[in-house]
């Protein structure tokens, strides 16, 4: 006995939208798809360079038993994290109203009645289930981290790495279940002959009724074109990009990015760029850093070195990037002494891992453990000033560590202690 169709959303009559139909939802799934595809390879990349292999990671790792990780991440070249990220941000941003509106097109099917036909029925509902929660859940919680804003009781990093799984098994699933409707819409309609139609042309698509389909049974007179529609989100995607890509790409587009938790200066002078997190923040007082600040040396003998001491050292100077998860960078000219240098006066020049602590009490991004082949570039340093001057202290005075290629965080601010173990 088949069960009576509830009323509102579960009747088909109820949705009467000329422009859904099944070529709608294809060729804004074919839009949406290589930008989730960057979004997703760029932001498996920016997990690998955090190495959460390294045991002094430990408390970075997203997925525990679950790791990618198959190679140390490169230094070379010194801007690889920040365009990876760059991109992983605004692929992510730009495509929101793309998301918005390939679930717009397809929401009906959310709907259909009976909510299970057959075996086959229920895997494309699931799919659908899990493509909807999981895109929505990944696409914000990353926002969010974006505007360094943490409302939920859970930690970013673990459930975005596993909700990434999630989404993209069901995406895949999900691709593989409509392909053929994609050809057949595709087939029929042309890629993109719809779009060559103006309001007055727009007509809707057929109605199946075996399949509930996408398109309305009972269509209401078009208001907005096919093509007008595309140019509506076009319009909107070109404005994120505008008001967010600048904290990525720097120069003039920097002023404009608006929406970048970071995107203006920091004070003036030679340390007057942006900071995630300040000295105030990581409750890292001047008297902590300051004349009776030691730097303590660890490896198969031990060393303390106060900071004329090192100042006193050979000193290098690099153009390096600081490139943020949260998609901003921004590259300095940095000096100071370099890590293969401080190895060598404790003995560790065949060391495959160091481990640097900073003097901030608390939190998950106090230390960072860096790769051998991070450890022997001479452009790696322990920066003790920036762009001419002694770093401030948001800026991690008394010494920061600055890696070419690492992520931004890695480079640790408040440097207290350097322990390298083979």
């Amino acid at each position: 006995m088949e069960l009576a169709r509830p009323p509102g959303p579960f009747r088909a009559e109820f949705w009467r939208s000329p422009l859904r139909g099944p070529w709608l939802a294809s060729f804004l799934g074919s839009l949406l798809l290589p930008m989730i595809v960057i979004c997703a390879v760029t932001g498996f990349l920016s997990h690998a360079a955090y190495n959460p292999g390294l045991d002094g990671n430990a408390t970075q790792r997203a997925g525990d038993g679950f790791d990618l990780y198959f190679f140390d991440w490169p230094t070379s070249p010194a801007w690889i994290y920040a365009v990876n990220q760059g991109l992983h941000v605004i692929t992510g941003i730009v495509a929101i109203p793309l998301l918005f509106a390939k679930l717009w097109s397809a929401i009906p099917k959310l709907f259909e009645w009976p909510p299970v036909r057959s075996p086959a029925h229920a895997l494309e509902r699931l799919s659908l289930a899990l493509l909807v929660g999981g895109s929505l859940f990944v696409f914000f919680t990353g926002i969010l981290n974006v505007q360094l804003w943490y409302p939920f009781g859970f930690g970013f990093l673990p459930a975005h790495y596993y909700g990434a799984f999630i989404f993209l098994a069901a995406l895949t699933l999900h691709v593989a279940i409509k392909l053929p409707v994609v050809r057949r819409s595709f087939g029929e309609r042309g890629v993109v002959r719809p779009l060559r139609d103006d309001l007055e042309h727009t007509r809707p698509e057929a109605y199946d009724h075996e399949a509930d389909s996408t398109a309305p049974e009972a269509p209401a007179a078009p208001t907005l074109s096919r093509r007008g529609l595309i140019a509506t989100i076009g319009a909107g995607s070109l404005g994120l990009f505008i008001v967010s890509a600048g904290q990525a790409i720097g120069g003039p587009l920097r002023r404009l990015a608006v929406l970048a938790p970071r995107g203006g200066d920091i004070g003036g002078g030679p340390n007057a760029f942006p900071v995630n997190k300040s000295a105030a923040t990581a409750k890292v007082t001047p008297a902590l850093a300051g004349a009776n600040w030691q730097l303590q040396l660890e490896g198969p003998s031990r060393a303390s070195l106060f900071r004329f001491q090192l100042a006193d050292m050979e000193q290098h100077t690099e153009d390096l990037p600081i490139a943020c998860v949260e998609g901003w960078s921004t590259t300095q000219t940095w000096t100071g002494v370099r890590l293969r240098d401080l190895a060598k006066i404790v003995g560790a020049e065949n060391a495959t891992e160091l481990v640097v602590e900073s003097l901030q009490p608390t939190g998950a991004f106090r230390k960072a453990a860096f790769a051998r082949n991070q450890l022997d570039d001479e452009r790696s340093l322990l920066a003790l000033r920036v762009n001419g001057e002694d770093l401030s202290l948001d800026h991690g005075f008394p010494a920061r560590i600055i890696i070419p290629g690492a992520p931004g965080v890695h480079n640790t601010k408040w440097v207290s202690s350097m322990k390298w173990t083979s």
